[in-house]
């Protein structure tokens, strides 16, 4: 199988970047620049209309959406790992709801987040009233997090997986915007054990 793998450094891409050094997976890689706007060139809008990475091409197929790529990288890969639930287990739905948790309930919520207080935004855009609604958003869903993990050391109970990897990301760029997790000691220490694993640590390197 050919798999092509578009990415930046420090991007969107970081945790498909970090999925594929946990399910080694063969790879062929394309460092783009964004600030000099290859994700903009027509070759690669061919492929990606949205301008975006992560994108990988799987024998000549694109495949976009970060969430998209690492369940299918789960199915493909993670199965067989011990890494994703197979179809047909009950562990599956767990996987999928909080995946698709990770990157749609509380992902949406820090983005707002970072729209609002973020300097890279004209001043004009950025909203006291808004950054607050994000973060009474984020207080109640990691509070929902912290409730899961509990009595447990990963979201699936029994190993780290890639509903861990996929979660994680998006709680480590919430902590780089501002989201305090000492209120949430079982997320945090849940994360730091995400992040102390070596493929993390390659994938965030630069």
């Amino acid at each position: 199988m050919s798999i092509v793998f578009y990415e930046a450094p420090m991007s969107s891409a970081t945790p498909v970047s970090w999925a594929l050094a946990e399910l080694e997976v063969p790879h062929e890689r394309v460092r783009f620049d964004l600030a000099a706007g290859d994700q903009r060139k027509p070759e690669f809008l061919k492929i990606n209309p949205n301008g975006k990475v992560p994108t990988l091409v799987v024998d000549g197929t694109p495949l976009f959406e970060a969430l998209a790529i690492m369940i299918w990288l789960g199915d493909r890969y993670g199965v067989e790992r011990g890494m994703w639930p197979k179809g047909d287990a009950a562990e599956r739905l767990q996987a999928l709801s909080w995946s698709t948790w990770g990157y749609v309930s509380f992902g949406s919520a820090v983005q707002r987040l970072a729209y609002a207080t973020s300097e890279r935004v004209e001043p004009e855009l950025r909203s006291e009233g808004q950054a607050k609604l994000a973060r009474q958003d984020t207080d109640a869903l990691l509070t929902v997090l912290d409730g899961r993990l509990a009595d447990a050391r990963w979201i699936l109970r029994q190993a780290f997986s890639l509903t861990d990897l996929i979660v994680a990301s998006v709680v480590w760029y919430g902590t780089m915007v501002g989201i305090a997790l000492d209120p949430y000691p079982n997320v945090k220490a849940w994360l730091e054990r995400c992040c102390d694993r070596p493929q993390f640590k390659r994938s965030t390197a630069g």
